[in-house]
């Protein structure tokens, strides 16, 4: 279970881990493969992540581990959520709107939580008939 992400601007590789439960060698694995992630260095060569890295590490975990994406179909998901702005899973804080100041009826938020499952369903499906191709 992960933890709560600690409100300050930057985290070294070790605290990164232990928020996030997950190997420093998955890191620097996961830095090569999602141009999403790319935490900075310090002047000594250490990673320096920011949050929003971490909640980046926490998509890119959620999306292998938990909706069973492979490496390139997580990608790919993670590169059309970066591009369209689309809010992931868990992104909003509770009881919030996500801070567009939106507020938005119990009615729109059904028929958008539907579209974006049914979204998700179309992408599981395109991205099993990549896998069957490759």
């Amino acid at each position: 279970m992960e933890r709560k992400i600690p409100n300050k601007l930057f985290f070294k590789i070790g605290e990164v881990c232990e928020i996030t439960d997950t190997q420093p060698y998955v890191l620097r694995y996961w830095e090569s493969e999602f141009p999403a992630l790319a935490p900075a260095k310090n002047t000594s060569g250490q990673r320096i992540y920011r949050r929003r890295d971490i909640e980046t590490v926490l998509r890119i975990k959620q999306l292998l581990y938990e909706e069973g994406f492979t490496i390139a179909g997580a990608k790919k998901r993670l590169e059309m959520e970066m591009a369209g702005r689309t809010p992931t899973p868990g992104s909003a804080p509770p009881g919030g709107n996500g801070g567009d100041g939106a507020g938005g009826s119990d009615a729109t938020k059904k028929a958008l939580h539907e579209i974006r499952d049914q979204l998700r369903e179309i992408l599981t499906l395109l991205d099993r008939n990549d896998r069957k191709q490759v």
